[in-house]
């Protein structure tokens, strides 16, 4: 069964950046918690030329009310001129992790 909670995929060029980020936006209550995943390669193209340019991948918490909210926030933040922020459903989970995930960034605004 679905749930209200979130999972926002976001890529960072670099630790410092990609924890930066976090840390303000769960300051500022739009994310329960993020994940840091150093080591990402990603191979894209970017304005006519192909690129190859290693990363860090956020995985943030938050739930469907906060997302527009983190959406634009994001982009504000985030040194891209257009950053990969990707939201995806949760369909289920461990009760008390999406209870607190609600919890965190619950009546904040």
């Amino acid at each position: 069964m679905p749930t209200d909670v979130r999972t926002v995929l976001v890529t960072a060029p670099d630790p410092e950046a990609a924890e930066a980020l976090a840390r303000a936006l769960v300051e500022e209550g739009l994310i329960a918690c993020a994940s840091l995943i150093p080591g990402v390669v990603s191979i894209y193209r970017w304005k006519g030329e192909l690129r190859r340019d290693g990363e860090v991948l956020l995985v943030m918490k938050t739930t469907a009310a906060r997302v527009p909210v983190l959406l634009e926030r994001t982009a504000e933040l985030h040194p891209y001129e257009v950053p990969e922020v990707l939201v995806f459903s949760v369909d289920d989970g461990f009760g008390p992790y999406l209870e607190w995930a609600r919890t965190e960034v619950g009546g904040r605004s």
